[in-house]
């Protein structure tokens, strides 16, 4: 014979001893009946192991949506645990990422969902009087950035994986120490010597996740909505890039296989220093000056390209295919007056003099003094370079190795300036490899590096390399020298 329990008692045996939500060992489950999503194999496969493992790492290619899904799970989380025993706390490299990657994304999920509470615009999750979650960027060395909370079910989300310093990885792990407390790190393999890196290599405790952009379903034919499909990685676009950078290039590997890679000992820059220099913190405080422009005109089929430097922080604010003199000195008068540029330097060979000329017979209009660059003179360190283009590049390795500069640049840039090698030539002096020696290679011609290293030009911070790499900057190492003479 079966009994009825009175729903006042029943209500108070649930609120003193819950029962199980049905969908906390579902997530895949719950996306799909509760905010009326999809999760294609991979996605379900993260969401299964934050499930089933203490600690998830994700190193994921480019527009896989990796943040989208790091949302679905926070939602997941709290709507399927009992409110005050739950919480979800996130962080990310700054804090403009924290709200507007993620937090977004879960305020997106909150509302389609309609679950329980309000996520607010401060990053805060509340269910009546209680806090259920948040997104916080911490200062960088403070280890207790995520005191106070103590839950039985704490999930933490660590977006944008590679850019968060150790100190907060140990901040977190001060506060997921039960076992039903849960960790996912997720993001871009763009750097290998990191916190993240560590966590990824297949011998860590963690369990590893690699997301490759070319195991997709726009790739693998994989069964999913056809909404999706243009969310995911682009087939166009990856071919594009194979073509840019190269299959073999860091930021390939990284943006479109999901791989991390050890830096090439013959590369000018580092692309894991490049990356690095990307991380923007949340403010450029005494970043007004130097204001300056880096000029390089278009030749032969390539970029015209107009960069801007204010203080550390360099941006591409101008790149197109004009090759009329007139037009491209237009672009580079409004770019003048709309940053407010001192001081415009203009790769001045070839076409570039035209538009050099150009641009200073206007100076009544803008005021800025225009400076011809001819990067193929004799460098200003002639025993160490070969030519100033040599000496220009090397200085933006040391920018990049000191930090001296910080990089608001899209991709194919920031691969542009991991792309040329290094070696020396007969006399022993610092070559950088050619846009020639690039297009055997079948890589483009750095235009946006070359406009944004003439920006930086004859305004960069005092040399602050280690002693014990100071070699490196005589001579080429030995597994590159000669090479820049005979070929790449």
């Amino acid at each position: 014979m079966s009994t009825t329990l009175d729903p006042a008692l029943e209500a108070f045996l649930d609120r003193i001893d819950p029962r199980p939500d049905p969908y906390r060992d579902d997530p895949v489950g719950w996306t799909s009946d509760r905010l009326g999503g999809f999760a294609w194999s991979k996605q379900r496969e993260i969401m299964e192991s934050v499930r089933d493992h203490k600690r998830t790492a994700v190193h994921s290619a480019h527009d896989l949506g990796k943040s989208f899904i790091a949302a679905q799970i926070a939602a997941w989380w709290i709507d399927t645990h009992p409110v005050g025993e739950a919480f979800v706390a996130s962080t990310a490299p700054t804090y403009s990422q924290v709200h507007s990657i993620l937090w977004e994304e879960i305020r997106k999920a909150h509302r389609r969902g309609r679950l329980a509470g309000r996520v607010t615009l401060s990053d805060s999750w509340r269910i009546g009087d209680e806090e259920v979650g948040y997104g916080r960027k911490p200062a960088d060395t403070d280890e207790h950035g995520f005191q106070g909370i103590h839950r039985r079910w704490v999930l933490v989300i660590i977006d944008e994986a590679c850019g968060v310093p150790e100190q907060l990885w140990n901040a977190v792990e001060a506060i997921t120490t039960n076992a039903d407390c849960r960790v996912l790190a997720i993001g871009n393999p763009d750097v290998p010597d990191t916190h993240f890196g560590r966590v990824c290599d297949p011998l860590s405790s963690w369990n590893v996740i690699h997301l490759d952009g070319l195991e997709s379903p726009n790739f693998t034919g994989e069964d999913v909505p056809e909404w999706l499909r243009p969310l995911l990685l682009d087939p166009e676009w990856v071919e594009d890039k194979k073509r840019s950078w190269g299959e073999d290039s860091a930021i390939y590997r990284s943006k479109v296989r999901g791989l991390f890679t050890s830096d090439s000992t013959a590369g000018v820059v580092p692309s894991s220093w490049v990356a690095r220099c990307r991380i923007l913190p949340d403010e450029l405080e005494g970043e007004e000056a130097p204001n300056e422009l880096g000029v390089d005109p278009a030749a032969g089929g390539d970029e015209s390209v107009i960069a801007h430097r204010r203080g550390r922080l360099g941006r591409i604010v101008h790149r197109s295919r004009l090759t009329d003199t007139m037009a491209f000195a237009d672009e580079v008068v409004q770019a003048i007056r709309q940053t407010g540029a001192t001081r415009v330097k203009v790769d001045a060979i070839g076409v570039g003099k035209g538009v050099a000329d150009a641009v200073r017979r206007r100076r009544h209009e803008h005021g800025a003094e225009v400076v011809e660059v001819n990067v193929g003179r004799p460098a200003s360190e002639p025993r160490r370079f070969a030519r100033l283009r040599d000496e220009l590049w090397w200085m933006a390795r040391e920018l990049s190795e000191t930090d001296g500069w910080i990089l608001d640049i899209p991709d194919d840039a920031a691969a542009q300036l991991a792309a040329p090698r290094w070696g020396d030539d007969a006399a022993g002096r610092i070559k950088v490899e050619s846009k020639d020696e690039l297009r055997r290679r079948g890589i483009d011609s750095p235009d946006c590096a070359d406009a944004l290293i003439l920006a930086f030009h004859r305004s960069r911070s005092p040399r602050t390399t280690p002693r014990d790499q100071t070699k490196d900057r005589g001579r080429a190492k030995p597994e590159t020298a000669g090479m820049l003479g005979r070929s790449w």
